[in-house]
């Protein structure tokens, strides 16, 4: 379209003309001419050199049948790569068809009804029979708690509906801390984890998912990560806290932008996981048919990996989990909670010489225990030390000061890893006897262990 302008500007302007055109056709001419007898040329005389006819009858019988004996002739001629046979194609491994199929039928699930029922919050219907008891709870934070509501625009576009209640001014200490929420698949910040902090007496920053009331958008993982990136900026830039101050709490599906958030800021004060999970697949492979398994791993992995563990592993700080004894969402008994495989993917990655084969036993055997006097009982049955087991914990990072993982009960009796196994799991994890659902008491809101 450009160098047709380009011709029509010039032939107005007059710089092309008969009387200039015909010699420079005649030049063209004469050129072209001569490129066509040089391409005659050779290739009389590629069809006359019988070691090319032969190469090339080679070449040809290598890409028909690309056997070791053919491969081998080939190898003692050197040639453009462009014409080289394949050696291998991805189709060999994978069905195209197969594929493909997986790709429709994916992307199919994925936005008609898998992100709806993996995100029930973002359906407008559920919104709409919400909408006074959300109305309820956000003139609640706004005129009890002074809450000020802003608008955040995310680098996709999308706008991010927040409520922040400022504590800063009050005497207490927790006041200087702020708690960003994380909410869950259902929740919001107008009825949702806001209230445990709140009640605790900290300054408190919530927000709700793309597509959920106020906020656009759809809560797709990358999404997810960009309006938690965002309300951290607005936290640290326009609300004035830094990042050591900055305390991040999620509940449930909550888990996936809060662990996002402590890799990507590893500066943030401490993370708490109230009734979360290390990975989604699992959950997802629980509820669907048992014959969609290929299915629901490719589309799991393709378009909605929460992966909570993975990231997790990336942050050094404090980390408090919070397991809900009675959770029916996450779990189906209290040994198939999903939050046991956080603790433990999250305490074999810092602790790799502490959690050996024995070290996850008696790990296991503590977290089945349904309520307080089983889990005491196995803590005093193995005579657990929390004295000792302090100071060596100190003394390893006063000696060394490194990043996890630490290689500390490398040179440790087997009675000693026991002991630092379960003193470990007790600090990492605190249980609270209740479902899913309940409101986490400010009284069970604790700060995370720290050394």
């Amino acid at each position: 379209m450009v160098s047709l302008f380009c011709l029509f500007f010039y032939v107005l302007s007059g710089f092309i003309c008969s009387s200039k055109l015909v010699p420079v056709s005649q030049y063209v001419g004469t050129v072209l001419v001569c490129l066509l007898g040089v391409a005659c040329l050779r290739g009389w005389g590629r069809w006359k050199n019988s070691e090319y006819v032969q190469f090339v009858s080679i070449l040809e019988e290598t890409k028909q049948n690309h056997t070791p004996g053919n491969k081998k002739k080939l190898k003692c001629y050197d040639f453009d790569f462009s014409c080289w046979p394949s050696d291998f194609s991805w189709t060999e491994v994978s069905n195209p068809t197969i594929i493909y199929i997986f790709f429709l039928f994916s992307f199919l699930i994925v936005h008609s009804f898998g992100r709806r029922m993996l995100y029930p919050g973002s359906v407008r219907l559920l919104q709409k029979a919400m909408k006074s008891l959300l109305d309820q709870g956000r003139n609640k934070l706004v005129e009890e708690f002074d809450g000020q509501r802003n608008k955040l625009v995310a680098c996709d576009g999308n706008e991010i509906d927040t409520m922040f209640v400022d504590r800063r001014r009050d005497r207490g200490e927790n006041g200087q801390t702020l708690v960003i929420c994380c909410e869950g698949n259902a929740g919001f910040y107008e009825i949702g984890c806001m209230n445990t902090p709140l009640e605790g007496g900290y300054s408190v920053l919530g927000w709700n998912h793309p597509g959920f009331v106020g906020s656009t958008g759809i809560p797709f993982p990358q999404n997810e990560a960009n309006a938690m990136d965002v309300v951290i900026q607005f936290a640290v830039h326009k609300l004035g806290f830094q990042l050591s101050d900055i305390v991040i709490y999620a509940w449930s599906i909550g888990g996936f932008t809060a662990s996002w958030a402590v890799m990507s800021y590893p500066e943030i004060q401490s993370l708490v996981l109230d009734a979360s999970f290390d990975d989604l697949l699992p959950l997802a492979l629980k509820v669907m048919p048992s014959n969609w398994r290929p299915l629901v791993q490719y589309t799991v992995r393709h378009y909605i990996n929460l992966n909570n563990a993975e990231q997790l592993l990336k942050y050094q700080g404090p980390v408090l989990l919070i397991r809900r004894t009675r959770d029916e969402i996450i779990t189906t008994d209290i040994m198939s909670n999903r939050g046991n495989d956080l603790l433990l993917k999250l305490l074999q990655f810092r602790y790799p010489k502490i959690m050996t084969d024995e070290g996850i036993r008696v790990v296991r055997q503590w977290l089945a225990a349904s309520n307080h006097i089983e889990e005491m009982s196995v803590y005093s049955g193995y005579e657990v030390d929390d004295d000792w087991c302090s100071s060596v914990l100190q003394s390893y990072q006063a000696d060394r000061d490194v990043l996890f993982p630490w290689s500390v009960g490398e040179d440790m009796t087997l009675e000693g890893r026991r002991q630092l196994a379960l003193f470990l799991a007790r600090k990492y994890m605190r249980n609270f006897e209740s479902t899913h659902c309940t409101p986490l008491p400010a009284s069970e809101f604790h700060s995370p262990w720290r050394l």
